[in-house]
């Protein structure tokens, strides 16, 4: 059997037709196949690659530090050098409240574990989320997620949430002096790139504030880069209570963080001690590798391009199959008239050697968040290809 036969044999499945693409290499922008073929990488990963795929950096670290030493404790226990300096580095880049990092395995974990510190934190336990909204898989993590087609198959979830409207001024009179926290993302990803209003993002804040819940911003997909400034609720002009990291934090290693301040956190210390635990949260490769690629982002100095990268996108996705295109930097959804539309471009794309994909709330939208580090003329060759690939659909 070939490895394409035994991965579909052994390895589980998360739908009945997967890309099944056998990679062999990545580096930068590109990615390679068993035959040799080169795939323009559009998606970063999910935008887990925001500086590119193996960036020479991240691989020195993490073989650095694997030579000195690997696991060693439970999270928490020891002084572990690439957990202080990551963690360090990543304060100094925050609002001087956010000043206090739990790092875990991934963003799902991250929520879970931002959902906890509310409830402990406030005494409260009812939790607010919104509406097409994604948080990750895990049982907490999904009762917030925000689509019932990808609850219902696994109720009963977590009691206690309600699923507000987000841009939703109305939705905001239901976060009331009982509600722990209110998780929203910065920018709404899954449901095909909603940007939020900056007065109804200010509204927000302020009830949270009136009501005494803690504000929860997610940025597990759009942080560190993505939307053109190194957080997007820098854009928003508010600061959380608690910051959700995750994807791009590891610098392709898998790793997750929520943040808070030091009087927030430290109500998980006692009554339980050890009120949230992990084992291999802030693994010290992964820190280190983590650390490598943030300094990385900052040294390139990438992020002030991503705007005009951004817009240089919109100005060649031309085409009269093209219903919209919303975006926030280097995050776009580009939507279709369906998703079997959708579906057909992203089939021809790949097929040309340029990787996309689409969005779990919008499927008809076609996903765009490439590592930051895409040129102009790797740009204008993407887009050259999504437009054939949309003049190939509709003349069928």
């Amino acid at each position: 059997m070939n490895n394409r036969q035994l991965f579909l044999q052994h390895v589980a499945q998360t739908s009945d037709a997967p890309l099944a693409l056998e990679i062999v290499k990545a580096a930068g922008m590109y990615m390679w196949d068993a035959k040799g073929k080169q795939y323009l990488d559009l998606i970063a990963g999910i935008s887990v690659c925001n500086i590119g795929h193996c960036h020479p950096a991240v691989v020195k670290a993490i073989q650095d530090q694997a030579e000195q030493y690997m696991h060693l404790l439970v999270y928490g226990e020891f002084v572990q050098s690439p957990q202080v300096a990551f963690a360090t580095a990543l304060t100094r880049q925050l609002p001087a409240d956010l000043n206090s990092v739990f790092f875990t395995n991934s963003g799902a974990e991250a929520i879970e574990g931002a959902m906890k510190l509310a409830k402990r934190y406030t005494g409260k336990t009812e939790i607010a989320a919104f509406n097409r909204s994604y948080h990750g898989s895990t049982q907490g993590a999904l009762s917030i997620l925000g689509d019932e087609y990808w609850r219902n198959a696994y109720r009963p979830l977590l009691p206690g949430i309600r699923h507000l409207e987000y841009n939703n001024y109305e939705s905001l009179e239901q976060i009331t002096d009982k509600t722990a926290a209110v998780i929203a993302e910065s920018v709404q990803a899954e449901g095909g790139v909603i940007v939020p209003q900056r007065e109804w993002i200010h509204a927000l804040r302020d009830k949270c504030a009136a009501t005494g819940a803690l504000l929860i911003l997610d940025e597990v997909q759009c942080g560190l880069g993505r939307n053109g400034t190194l957080w997007a609720f820098e854009q928003h002009g508010i600061t959380p209570d608690i910051l959700v990291l995750g994807k791009a934090l590891g610098g392709g290693m898998p790793l997750g963080a929520f943040i808070a301040s030091r009087d927030i956190m430290w109500s998980l210390t006692n009554s339980p001690v050890l009120g949230h635990i992990t084992t291999f949260g802030g693994h010290p490769v992964n820190c280190a590798a983590g650390l490598a690629g943030f300094n990385a982002l900052l040294e390139m100095d990438v992020i002030k391009d991503v705007k005009a990268k951004g817009q240089l996108f919109h100005e060649r996705l031309q085409h009269p199959a093209i219903k919209s295109v919303r975006s926030l930097g280097l995050m776009m959804a580009i939507e279709m008239e369906s998703f079997a539309v959708n579906k057909k471009v992203i089939d021809y794309c790949i097929e040309k050697g340029v990787l996309t994909d689409w969005f779990l709330f919008a499927p008809e939208c076609l996903r765009i968040a490439p590592p930051l580090i895409i040129t102009e003329t790797e740009i204008r060759h993407a887009c050259m290809i999504i437009c054939e690939a949309l003049d190939a659909v509709t003349a069928e």
